[in-house]
């Protein structure tokens, strides 16, 4: 049976251990907050690059641009983000799952690729022997365009110098405080260029493009698919500090139920002992008569 003072050396290293969980639960609500913040700003951005892009399609349903052909698919791409640290519950593991088992059924007999965003998912894909060319390591918790362009504009070179004729990129979209989804997103050839016509975002008005369409398109959709990429990176941020913020109320939590079994044990032992102490006390009184 543990000594009084075990018990209560493990009562004062758990409550250590919930004040350091509860200032990171307070440290992620913050950084969530900020990023649901960075996340709206950026929607009305797309929106009305979608908008622009459906007045185009719109007006003209036999555009043709490389960035909108479909290839053969011989070799894929794959944007795969994660965190750079752990403590944050079944965000990276999720992911990594998913991942794996879509290339494990897809590609059978062709080739791909990995580009992986956060420290967790290069050090896995790099252990494994999957084909990594390239990852990127702490990215900002407020990342600005700027920052990322050049993981963007590299990420689409690759398509446009025919190096790998599909791009898809895997993260976790935040939905709420307590869920998050695994999602794929085709990022090039862009497709369903439809939806830019019939979506919410249609055209309320008329655009005059100078020097034309073509010439406006050549700009946009690459800029479209660096800003996917972009967008992707802070859904996945948003929903990274959600995770940790709930894994660390988690551990708040079980920190307390253990202090508060590990209190009632030490209670318990206390009173044994207060007990036992009486006990011996009247016996020898008893004893001296």
């Amino acid at each position: 049976m543990a000594s009084l003072r075990d018990i209560k050396n493990k009562i004062n290293s758990t409550k250590k251990t919930s004040h350091i969980t509860k200032a990171m639960e307070m440290v992620s609500t913050s950084k969530l907050l900020k990023a649901q913040t960075n996340t709206q700003k950026f929607n009305p951005y797309m929106r009305k690059m979608q908008e622009v892009m459906g007045t185009i399609f719109g007006g003209n349903a036999n555009i043709k641009h490389p960035m909108l052909e479909k290839r053969e698919a011989k070799k894929t791409l794959y944007v795969v983000i994660t965190s750079d640290s752990g403590l944050c519950g079944g965000f990276n593991s999720n992911i990594i799952r998913n991942f794996v088992n879509t290339v494990s059924t897809r590609h059978k007999d062709s080739d791909y690729g990995i580009v992986a965003i956060g420290n967790y998912g290069a050090e896995f894909f790099r252990k494994n022997g999957y084909n990594v060319i390239d990852s990127y390591r702490d990215i900002p918790d407020e990342p600005s365009f700027t920052q990322v362009k050049e993981i963007t504009n590299k990420i689409v070179g690759y398509y446009i110098d025919k190096e790998y004729d599909k791009i898809y990129i895997h993260y976790n979209h935040f939905v709420s405080m307590i869920q998050q989804v695994v999602t794929e997103s085709q990022v090039l050839p862009v497709e369903n260029t439809e939806e830019f016509i019939n979506s919410e975002t249609k055209v309320l008005g008329a655009y005059e493009f100078e020097p034309g369409e073509a010439a406006v398109l050549d700009v946009l959709l690459p800029q479209y698919a660096e800003s996917m990429i972009y967008g992707s990176i802070l859904d996945s941020k948003a929903s990274e500090h959600s995770a940790r913020k709930t894994a660390m109320k988690n551990s708040t939590d079980n920190a307390g139920n253990i202090i508060d079994t590990l209190t009632i044990k030490y209670n318990r032992a206390r009173q044994a002992a207060i007990t036992q102490e009486i006990t011996e006390i009247v016996s020898g009184a008893a004893a001296t008569k």
